[in-house]
């Protein structure tokens, strides 16, 4: 592990030399590189030289313990020495961590897809709940989500929603949202009292950029122009500017109609057709590679039942890692870090097991 780090520091010295250079301006896409490369390798660059400097200090210390007399001196280095010795092991732990290869996608915006399951009107309603919580953990985020189609159902439920979520990082939270998500309680339009299980199922996709190349034959996609019906906004259905997307050898379906014009709907149902058919591939990288399916919690097969919502006990159940939490209200509330972040920590865990197997 060290001498990969000696390394990288090695190639952090070499981009700044050639930041220095006056040269390299005159190249701006070679400076931009080497700008996000350079910010990509501070951070493990700093916690490196953090952990050498803990590790001199407890040397520094020992040294003085052995040759000191005064009994003052000598356990004030003693102090500094136990204090030092503590550090080293947690910061080669985050050491480790940082030297996990990154999912390439972890810093995209993202392309959810929730859609009521098994339960009927009920699960039409859970579907619109998960969207709200989604919706207030986005907000405590800083992230922005909008809306790009959905259909309500009758009672205030809802039968799809795909919206995008544009922040910093997130994907690298959403992703092990995708899955079947499970709700247990006294239905609304259930006058008898019994509890129902109904389902949702969400879909996590990243974005995809401009500079990925996603090569979609113009001859396997149907373009169909419609008049909008619903739920675009004012004059939505006085013209045709609904757009929707037949990919022929996947089967794959984009509805388009929330945006005021033609070309607006027809651009966004285009991305988010190429984040489908990029997520479709990424699934099968992982069908390919099954020891790195397993270690990439949440990340793989949609109709896993990832976690239930048992109202009744106020319980949240996580069951990739079987984690259980007593705050249902505050988890619908978009208070979602108490489980996503032990399931970073377990899919990390999963890694460094397999890079040690492997070593």
């Amino acid at each position: 592990m060290f001498e990969n780090l000696e390394n990288v520091v090695l190639r952090y010295e070499d981009i700044a030399n050639e930041l220095a250079s006056p040269n390299v301006t005159a190249d701006m896409d070679r400076y931009t590189k080497l700008c996000k490369e350079q910010n990509s390798l501070t951070p493990l660059v700093e916690k490196y030289k953090e952990y050498k400097k803990a590790q001199q200090d407890m040397a520094d210390a020992e040294e003085l313990m052995s040759g000191e007399t005064d009994p003052e001196m000598k356990e004030m280095a003693r102090e500094e020495f136990q204090e030092a010795k503590d550090k080293v092991p947690e910061l080669a732990q985050e050491l480790r961590v940082m030297l996990i290869p990154q999912d390439p996608d972890d810093d995209k915006n993202v392309i959810m897809e929730i859609r009521a399951g098994a339960g009927g009107d009920e699960a039409a309603l859970f579907a619109a709940e998960i969207y709200r919580m989604y919706v207030h953990y986005c907000e405590g985020k800083g992230w922005k989500c909008v809306v790009d189609d959905f259909e309500e159902s009758g009672i205030g439920g809802m039968k799809f929603i795909n919206f995008t979520v544009v922040g910093q990082g997130a994907y690298h939270k959403l992703k092990y949202e995708s899955g079947v998500h499970r709700v247990q309680r006294v239905p609304v339009t259930e006058s008898g009292g019994r509890i129902h299980t109904s389902t949702c199922s969400v879909a996590v996709m990243p974005e995809v950029s401009d500079d990925i190349n996603i090569d979609i034959p113009m001859e396997d996609v149907r373009i169909d122009i419609t008049r909008a019906s619903g739920n675009g906004g004012q004059g939505v259905n006085t013209t045709d500017s609904a757009v929707r997307l037949t990919h022929i050898p996947t089967g794959i379906v984009i509805y388009s109609q929330t945006e005021r014009s033609q070309l607006q709907n027809k651009n966004k149902a285009w991305a988010l057709l190429r984040s489908k058919l990029y997520d479709l591939e990424k699934q099968k990288r992982h069908d390919e590679e099954a020891d790195l399916r397993r270690s990439q919690i949440g990340t793989g097969d949609r109709s896993e039942k990832i976690r239930t919502y048992n109202f009744p006990q106020s319980r949240v159940t996580d069951h990739r890692i079987k984690l259980t939490v007593y705050n249902l209200d505050d988890v619908m509330n978009g208070d979602l870090d108490e489980i996503i972040d032990p399931l970073i920590t377990a899919d990390q865990e999963a890694k460094l097991l397999k890079m040690d197997q492997q070593n």
